[in-house]
């Protein structure tokens, strides 16, 4: 007879990274799965509210916390999460310190009852193949990516001569004829590049993949990359993972505590018109220079629309907190613009129905958390995988609209990148998303796309069915 299946999950310590896990936790734990979630301090007590409740509820969701080594690789005290970090030159430092976790989960996978029945990691732990091998448990990894994601990649990866012969002006063609521009790929340092190396192997070593996408999202992609594993039944897609967060306080509380009083930022949601609130955040490790964001504020105050602008505790730099105030931003905005600095409870924010539209980095998270809203998207792609996502966004879903972004803005660089986007673009892009030609069109799509989303993770949709195939593939016999 098989028993209940336990799931040790080992989520990487960045908001982008451990919100999703979270939300996933959650949900196997619903479906009857035991959790233990390996984690420290710090990003312990952001989650402890949320997952408190779920505890309550019912499910078994335990959390067995271990101090962060960072001081042993020389990080500041208190750095247990990337955006906390005080600089993007700290990041490899951070990565060699998550890999002093193996003794700590070693010790932890030899006293653990019931033995767990799979590792699920973050695809930025390749140390946790290691471990699974060791004890002999199935290790699973986990993307809050899509598919359309990995396909670029592995054809960039195929282009590589090609694409150092050409200026960073010049385009590169990939998957299905889409163009981008060499200077808007994903740029990565010779210590970024062999951690990634070592990441891909471990997950295609590893037993399966789960997915914070839906399969009717982008199912020719998704059906390309299931070829990749060499199975369809390696890969799970489980969400969207945010709609598991059916209470208004939970969709308040994911992630962190926001910084504002939720009810203040209902209570004005509340007195504006449907579909007419422009709502503006570039993400929880946001690198913009502080003119960008002054010059982004300024397209904000030229708009004749409400707007919700969140500047994420990290950007508030001197020189902009004295601009907010010498310009007097807050009151020349007063009754139309309502500003958030910090954390900002965005699910809660996007499904409100006076929600318009989404400015947004493309982010993963927040790209299918827009999608799951059925809200209309401005793109401003910064790095990584976010130009493609803006693709996916823009030119495949045909669900959103561009600034107009012609250049990355990776980490390190952002000074001398400066100001990329000036306040006529941020103003014009918005305006073509809410007032212009396609806008009916564009809205319908978000809406069809909506309601895809919420059928995947009812019961009897394609979430749901590959969330109850996972959790009945690692049942202990």
């Amino acid at each position: 007879m098989a028993s209940t299946p336990h799931f040790l999950l080992f989520p990487f310590m960045e908001q982008g990274h451990m919100i999703p896990m979270i939300d996933l936790a959650k949900l196997l734990a619903l479906h009857g799965a035991i959790i233990t979630i390996f984690t420290t301090p710090i990003n312990a007590a952001r989650y402890h509210s949320v997952l408190s409740r779920a505890i309550h509820s019912g499910s078994q969701i335990h959390v067995v916390q271990v101090p962060f080594p960072g001081n042993k690789v020389g990080l500041p005290e208190g750095c247990e999460s990337a955006e906390l970090l005080p600089s993007f030159r700290s990041m490899f430092t951070f990565f060699r310190a998550t890999y002093l976790l193996y003794d700590p989960a070693d010790e932890l996978l030899q006293q653990l009852r019931p033995r767990p029945t799979a590792i699920i990691s973050d695809c930025c732990h390749p140390w946790t193949l290691r471990l699974a091998h060791k004890h002999n448990i199935p290790r699973l990894v986990f993307y809050s990516l899509n598919c359309f994601f990995f396909l670029c990649q592995q054809d960039l990866g195929m282009k590589e001569t090609l694409i150092r012969s050409i200026s960073d002006y010049e385009f590169v063609t990939l998957v299905e004829e889409f163009k981008f521009r060499k200077a808007q790929l994903p740029k990565f340092n010779d210590d970024f590049v062999a951690f990634m190396k070592e990441s891909n192997e471990a997950d295609m070593m590893s037993d399966g993949v789960i997915l914070n996408v839906f399969e009717e999202l982008e199912p020719k992609y998704n059906a390309e990359y299931k070829k990749i594993f060499g199975s369809p039944d390696r890969v799970w897609c489980v969400g969207p993972l945010s709609l598991c967060n059916e209470s208004k306080l939970d969709r308040a509380e994911r992630g962190d505590k926001a910084s504002i009083d939720e009810h203040e930022c209902t209570k004005w949601l509340d007195e504006q018109e449907p579909c007419s609130v422009v709502y503006v955040s570039l993400g929880s490790a946001c690198n913009l220079v502080t003119a960008q964001h002054i010059e982004l504020g300024l397209g904000l105050e030229a708009l004749n629309k409400p707007f919700i602008w969140v500047i994420r505790k990290g950007n508030l730099t001197e020189e902009l907190l004295k601009w907010l105030e010498e310009y007097d931003f807050e009151e020349k905005i007063k009754g139309r613009g309502f500003l958030i600095r910090g954390w900002a409870p965005q699910v809660l924010i996007l499904s409100h129905s006076s929600i318009g539209s989404f400015l947004t980095h493309c982010g993963w998270n927040s790209s299918i958390e827009g999608i799951a809203a059925g809200v209309p998207m401005i793109t401003w792609p910064l790095f990584g995988d976010q130009i493609y996502n803006q693709t996916l966004i823009v030119e495949i879903l045909k669900i959103g609209a561009s600034v107009g972004v012609e250049m990355g803005m990776p980490w390190g660089e952002e000074e001398e990148k400066g100001v990329v986007v000036k306040r006529e673009k941020v103003k014009e892009a918005i305006e073509m998303v809410m007032e212009g030609e396609n806008r009916a069109e564009m809205k319908q799509r978000c809406k069809e796309l909506a309601e895809m989303a919420k059928r995947a993770v009812e019961e009897g949709g394609s979430s749901h069915r590959n969330l109850r195939l996972l959790i009945q593939k690692h049942q202990q016999l």
